[in-house]
């Protein structure tokens, strides 16, 4: 792979006064599958430290990740796993995860990430929309019982022989193998599939590779749409292999340094943005636990000398305020992402000098687009890293338009559209969303943006009702789906309103039907069970009506207006 780039590499800047820029190209993007990505970085980084589980106590170098990855990958053939199956995982930051994202991809089966926070109905509806035949599990995490919630689904698993499931309600799931020890019964241990990988096996997986195409999809990851049911954005190697090299230059990762990872590997954020631009330049990957912890994220990075650190602000808030935060010697550490909320500056200049961290870097974009599409520069003033996300990357091309599709003047806001290599395979299963998404090679974000004549991209807001609480997206009408099931609720409006730590918190206005009884707390424990704990609202609402157009449709912006001005909040 190429050596970094210069510090200041020149950007890409707009022509003819319009909201319109091309990413740089003189570079050519890297034509290889995950499997070739990881053997190229055992070629020239073998011997380097390519992974650390804290909280586990696991070592390894890339060599080793290597030999462990193949072992994992004999063991899904073993399983009956081929080319184009889908295998999930729904297990926090463990080392089995990163183990089964380079297997998967090693045979050139589908990786499935399941949130760790779904509930039974989130994982039902992902399992089966994506027709996934193994669910690698761990066993509980945060309360949630895992294997619990699978049972309720398929409680044929009960008596079933490991491996040889057949569940009614999930039709194409044929295995679920359990991290860890003592697998409940109709399960597999995971250990026992590592033990499967006979070196026969082991054989015939260069052939596979021989096989596999970059464009190959590779990943199917989750995001929920603003009609309530998920989407799965559909992921090629050579989208998030060329996403990931993008951030590490961006970042200017070099061999050998450190990179703590607290963010979920579920998510681009951790498996991309932390995994796969770790291994692009031989980068130790750091995972303090199994999620985040400002204290072991702290005692991760003085510990193992982190030179870089991802988070969503709210871990940046997390960590500067630990009341031990000055005993953590951070003096290693240069750089990283924030992305996921706007940052606001008087964080930004603590994590710079409080955290000794002056080159983070500041990242924008969607799990659609494999997901970074713009990224500040390790040099950009403070400011400029505050008040926008950056230029656009590298083979990626970005146009703002009205609602016509015309492009929009420089500093007129629009809707952000992104073409290029980054742009997902489509949503799986589901043309007619995707042809919604995609239009002409343009993916539509649904975020109103402005471009100014450097290049700088501005996110002014949200197109669609989409809120982001702590990094986490969170759609209105999935939550209101939920409220609507309430026999007490008659009508139910979800929306975003300020939060300082957050960014954004969950509100929602209920009508209640006549001689409903419930109340707030009441109705946010009938969530609780029903779709993860981020969805549910903070602010709860009873109204007798909303307030609405000419032609009847709720207008959220005055609820949040007003949501946010009884709430002494600011602008709503």
């Amino acid at each position: 792979m190429p050596a970094p780039a210069p510090l200041s590499a020149p950007g890409i800047r707009p022509a003819n006064g319009l909201a319109h820029v091309r990413g740089d190209t003189s570079r050519p993007l890297v034509e290889a599958t995950i499997p070739q990505f990881l053997a190229e970085a055992v070629r020239r980084h073998g011997g380097r430290t390519a992974a650390v589980f804290r909280q586990a106590g696991v070592r390894w170098t890339y060599a080793e990740l290597a030999a462990q990855a193949d072992r994992l990958a004999a063991g899904l053939l073993a399983l009956g796993l081929y080319t184009g199956d889908r295998v999930g995982i729904w297990a926090p930051n463990r080392p089995e995860w990163l183990l089964l994202q380079f297997a998967s991809a090693r045979i050139g089966a589908i990786l499935v990430n399941i949130n760790p926070a779904y509930r039974a109905g989130e994982l039902d509806y992902a399992l089966n929309k994506a027709g996934v035949s193994a669910l690698f599990v761990a066993p509980q995490f945060r309360g949630s019982d895992y294997m619990g919630m699978i049972a309720d689904l398929a409680p044929e698993m009960a008596s079933c022989p490991p491996g040889r499931l057949r569940a009614a309600r999930l039709p194409a799931l044929r295995s679920v193998v359990q991290l860890g020890p003592d697998p409940v019964p109709g399960a597999v241990a995971f250990d026992a599939v590592m033990r499967m990988g006979n070196r026969a096996l082991r054989a015939r997986l260069d052939a596979i590779g021989a096989g596999l195409r970059p464009d190959d999809a590779i990943n199917i990851q989750f995001t929920s749409g603003t009609t309530g049911a998920p989407k799965g954005a559909t992921l090629s190697h050579r989208n998030i292999v060329n996403n990931a090299i993008s951030a590490a230059r961006a970042m200017r990762l070099r061999p050998g340094e450190a990179l703590c990872i607290p963010v979920p590997l579920y998510h681009c954020f951790g498996m991309v943005l932390g995994v796969l631009a770790a291994t692009a330049y031989g980068v130790a990957m750091v995972f303090p636990g199994e999620a985040f912890d400002a204290s072991d994220t702290l005692a991760a990075i003085a510990a193992e000398r982190c030179n870089a650190v991802h988070g969503v602000p709210t871990m940046f808030q997390a960590m500067l305020d630990h009341p031990e935060f000055a005993r953590f010697d951070l003096s290693s550490l240069r750089t990283g992402i924030m992305a996921g909320a706007p940052c606001p500056e008087p964080l930004m200049r603590r994590v710079i000098e409080a955290m000794h961290c002056p080159q983070i870097t500041i990242g924008y974009g969607m799990t659609e687009t494999s997901p970074i599409s713009f990224q500040s520069a390790v040099d950009d003033p403070p400011p400029l890293r505050v008040s926008t996300v950056g230029r656009v990357q590298p083979h990626a091309e970005v146009k703002i338009v009205d609602r016509a599709g015309r492009t929009r003047p420089l500093g007129k806001a629009g809707e952000l559209l992104t073409r290029g290599y980054l742009v997902m395979k489509g949503y799986w299963g589901d043309p007619d969303r995707t042809a919604e998404a995609i239009r002409d090679g343009w993916m539509h974000s649904g975020d109103l943006a402005t471009l100014d004549a450097d290049g700088y991209c501005r996110i002014v807001g949200r197109i669609k009702d989409m809120l982001i609480r702590g990094g986490e997206n969170v759609y209105p009408a999935e939550v209101e789906d939920c409220l609507m099931a309430h026999p007490d609720v008659a009508q139910a409006q979800v929306f975003g309103v300020p939060d300082p730590r957050l960014g954004e918190e969950v509100a929602a206005w209920i009508v209640l039907r006549p001689g409903a009884v419930v109340d707030a707390e009441g109705l946010r424990a009938f969530l609780r069970g029903r779709i993860a704990g981020y969805k549910v609202p903070r602010h709860i609402r009873f109204v007798a009506g909303y307030p609405l157009t000419a032609t009847g449709k709720p207008q959220k912006f005055r609820m949040r207006q007003a949501m946010a001005a009884e709430l002494g909040l600011g602008q709503g």
